[in-house]
């Protein structure tokens, strides 16, 4: 028989029988779907992570010196005291390293962690819970920030200690609807500070806002908050080329400032956001290691279920064999027929899977936060796999009704 005969025939046996051939291809259509919805996601949630969460919180060609390490793994109790007893970052380090960086496009002091959060009042009107951050103008150059309106935060604010602030796009909508807000005064901690400038709206991350925030000189910051346990000084350089090198000199004028000799290991950490990328991907790699024992065994389940489904067709069509080697097919003839039929039958749920799984990953992105990126590698695998459980569990049904004797077979009712 031609293969293109063959081919014809189980396609003709798989519509004749939807109903079943649907319910046997169940275990195979869920188990291929959820790799590809899974995989999607993880992946969508991996550029995501690389390239919006990571950028908001470092910057974009940037890096950060910081008495804790940007780490967001577990630490030993040995580890967490040396990090606790780090002397803090000081604006002398911060002249060090624009020293040791004359390249840089930028070199900011903020404050760090914990980063207080305070009511904002305008008139009636209170937004809870806003960040409040101090920073030193070029801040607002290392975060890549644009003035929608008014102007930034100066080095005159810094120096004078001036009670101005720039606040993001989010609190500007909430607190002055119809009401443009520069030149604005409002209270926070029950000092007034006058708006001087709002900035451009960066949308959300996640469902979690990156507008929804407050910046002032940090002099003035620490004249309303104190000192944080954890100042931190950002660094963006011209290109991503130029990180690496930049780190390097940072690190060696940090370590002179501090007066460290060549044994000793840094009272400080020289961070990119590679750390958050870092961390996601061991994550994703426990959840990668997970994914291939919960599809295994789906698809084995499924193969078993097209095995039997297959053994029971073979019982069914005995007499069509007895005919069709009774005409002259070979046993080659026959055990290929019931062989391609398996593997048409598995295949067609692979192909199912993955359109279920191409559509659920696109209503996952569709109705939340969460990002899904269908990798064509990902459906290459589910294609495979679906192949595959017809390849291995079609050859026992195929060699049994190969092996039917035609005169038995013809007997059969």
């Amino acid at each position: 028989m031609r293969f293109t005969d063959v081919l014809t025939i189980a396609i003709g046996q798989i519509r004749a029988n939807k109903l079943r051939s649907f319910f046997t291809l169940l275990g195979i259509i869920v188990s291929v779907a959820f790799l590809v919805a899974v995989v999607a996601i993880i992946q969508g949630m991996n550029a995501y992570v690389r390239e919006n969460i990571a950028g908001a919180v470092v910057g974009a060609n940037a890096f950060q010196v910081r008495r804790t390490p940007l780490q967001l793994a577990p630490v030993s109790d040995d580890e967490m005291d040396r990090i606790r007893r780090r002397p803090r970052i000081t604006p002398r380090d911060a002249e060090a390293v624009t020293a040791a960086l004359p390249d840089a496009e930028a070199v900011s002091i903020q404050s760090g962690w914990p980063t207080p959060q305070a009511d904002v009042i305008w008139r009636d009107k209170t937004l809870g819970d806003v960040p409040i951050f101090g920073v030193t103008p070029a801040y607002q150059v290392v975060q890549d920030y644009r003035i929608a309106e008014g102007r930034p935060l100066t080095e005159i604010d810094l120096t004078q200690r001036q009670p101005v602030v720039v606040v993001g796009a989010e609190v500007a909508e909430k607190l002055f609807e119809n009401v443009a807000p520069v030149g604005r005064d409002i209270r926070i901690l029950g000092e007034r500070f006058t708006i001087v400038g709002v900035i451009a709206e960066k949308g959300r991350v996640l469902g979690q806002s990156f507008d929804a925030f407050v910046l002032m000189p940090l002099t003035r910051f620490e004249m309303l908050y104190g000192r944080r346990n954890t100042t931190t000084i950002s660094v963006k350089m011209p290109a991503a080329a130029d990180v690496a090198p930049a780190m390097a000199r940072a690190e060696e004028a940090m370590r002179i400032a501090h007066g460290l000799r060549p044994n000793e290991t840094n009272d400080f950490s020289v961070e990119t956001a590679d750390a958050l990328v870092n961390f996601w991907k061991t994550l994703t790699r426990v959840l990668f290691s997970v994914i291939p024992a919960v599809v295994a065994i789906g698809i084995v389940v499924g193969g078993i279920v097209i095995m039997n489904i297959m053994l029971m067709a073979v019982n069914e069509r005995t007499r069509e064999i007895g005919i069709r080697k009774a005409v002259g097919a070979t046993r080659g003839d026959i055990s290929r027929q019931f062989f391609v039929e398996t593997i048409a039958l598995s295949s067609l749920g692979g192909a199912i899977g993955v359109l279920g799984g191409w559509g659920f990953a696109l209503l996952i992105a569709t109705a939340s936060p969460l990002p899904a990126r269908v990798s064509y590698w990902s459906v290459l695998v589910a294609l495979t796999l679906g192949g595959t459980v017809g390849v291995l569990f079609g050859v026992y049904p195929a060699r049994r009704a190969a092996r039917l004797d035609p005169i038995t077979a013809l007997r059969a009712e």
